[in-house]
């Protein structure tokens, strides 16, 4: 007892910690935009940033997303499958004690001390098992699994993120489908009277067959592009359903229109809505996890350091098994010294090296990443805004000079082929128009999702 009560105190004291202290990364940046140290923040409270479209029906489907989508539920499965390996790694700071009883039937021979005896053996210990973290490897092993465990929360995050953003851009497109199809059955019935009119004036020996042929064909290429743009409306349909975790047969959408008014999203970019993105945060706590697994491969070069015991009672018979005089115990410490391994430790020291520095490009590269999606979506924005004004200048133009061809045309002023000009004109003006919009729409998710999902709405002011 002596000697245990010298050392004991020894192998409890908290050792030093192998491998480099991490620090977070300086990233390269445009300086007009004031980035800085990245400080995950995908725990901030993202807020619902779809409900500035003022759309109930989307604000419905986000929701049905967000609790059905099975992508969601196997995320939320990977954070908890994550936190729980984190847990195994941290209960390695803690004495190990188990209960293992055994009762066992065993006889010697003359060879052996005591001698030609059978017996039966009874024991009911206590086992106790500690790790003495001398150099840091468990520490930094709880280290890297905290690490990993953030990095899956983060990724939890991006999912939903990503899903939100592909929600919201889908039924976007589906609206514009909506809007588009409308349009084409107007302009189908338009056509149709048309070609009633022509078909009167042909009877009437006022128009040639060419123009009812003509008006004929534009009523049914209209058909046409009514079936088709159905077609694929009903394929939008389905991925929105595929989106909220529910069967497509099943799933319908109601026709509608696009809203109307355009959510204000800041432009001055402070640094630390950039640093929301989860898939950023992600990206450090990586490298984050991987700096701590060379400090791990690195205590592996040193005598590993444990201490075992047992303590119990054991005996030959049932009734004197709980005695006093057949209690027992052990303690001691162990140490283990690697040797020769055959390169195996140093090459893990590299592998771990190694893995850091892929963390660190993969960093780097989310960053740029970023820098890039926020560019994009506010160029996109701004084409969109300038295509916008001219598009409606040549919607007004174009439904202007329709009107006229056809006044003309029953004046006989011009022939049918001029107002089927003017009326493909309008149509294409109109249907780019409202493709422009849906534009707008979609693009401002885009650079939502750059941001990293919700923002303050009084950060518009900045």
């Amino acid at each position: 007892m002596t000697f245990l009560s010298r050392c004991l105190p020894l192998l409890l004291l908290p050792g030093c910690l192998s491998g480099p202290d991490y620090t977070k990364p300086e990233a390269v940046s445009p300086p007009a935009w004031g980035w800085k140290l990245a400080e995950p923040r995908d725990q901030v409270l993202k807020d619902d940033w779809w409900q500035c479209f003022k759309d109930p029906l989307l604000n419905k489907l986000e929701a049905q997303a967000t609790t059905a989508n099975p992508g969601v539920q196997t995320a939320m499965a990977r954070v908890d499958q994550a936190r729980a390996l984190a847990g195994i790694a941290a209960s390695r700071l803690s004495p190990q004690l188990g209960f293992d009883p055994s009762i066992a039937r065993f006889h010697t021979q003359l060879n052996h001390v005591p001698s030609n005896l059978t017996a039966t053996a009874r024991t009911v210990p206590l086992d106790l098992s500690y790790e003495v973290d001398l150099w840091g490897k468990i520490r930094r092993s709880m280290e890297a699994s905290r690490a990993q465990a953030d990095s899956t929360v983060a990724a939890y995050y991006q999912v939903l993120l990503t899903l939100h953003g592909d929600v919201a851009s889908n039924y976007f497109l589906l609206r514009q489908l909506d809007e588009q199809t409308a349009l084409l059955e107007r302009t189908q019935a338009l056509r149709q009277k048309g070609a009633q009119i022509v078909e009167e004036r042909f009877h009437a020996g006022m128009a040639p067959e060419l123009d009812l042929d003509r008006a004929r064909a534009e009523f049914a290429q209209t058909q046409t592009l009514v079936a088709e743009t159905q077609r694929q409306r009903a394929h939008l349909q389905d991925a929105i359903a595929l989106l909220c975790g529910q069967p497509a047969p099943t799933f319908q959408i109601a026709p509608g229109a696009l809203p109307e008014a355009l959510p204000r999203i800041p432009v001055g970019l402070p640094s630390r809505l950039l640093e929301r993105r989860p898939d950023v945060a992600e990206a450090e706590r990586k490298m984050a996890a991987a700096n701590a697994q060379i400090g791990v491969a690195k205590a592996a070069f040193f005598p590993a350091i444990s201490l075992t015991g047992d303590a119990g009672y054991s005996s030959f018979h049932a009734g004197t098994l709980l005695d006093w005089q057949s209690r027992l115990f052990q303690i001691g410490p162990g140490m283990t010294l690697p040797i020769l391994n055959g390169g195996r430790l140093k090459a893990g020291l590299r592998e771990a090296r190694a893995n850091y520095q892929a963390a660190c490009g993969g960093y780097q590269q989310q960053v740029l990443t970023a820098f890039r999606d926020v560019s994009d979506a506010l160029i996109d924005l701004d084409s969109y805004h300038r295509q916008s004004g001219t598009e409606g200048d040549a919607v007004s133009s174009a439904t202007h000079a329709t009107g006229s061809s056809r006044e003309r045309y029953g004046q006989g002023l011009v022939n049918y082929l001029d107002v089927l000009d003017a009326e493909r004109t309008q149509l294409q003006a109109e249907l780019q128009a409202t493709q422009i919009h849906a534009s707008r729409l979609v693009a401002t998710v885009h650079l939502v999702k750059a941001l990293g999902g919700g923002f303050d709405q009084r950060l518009s002011k900045l």
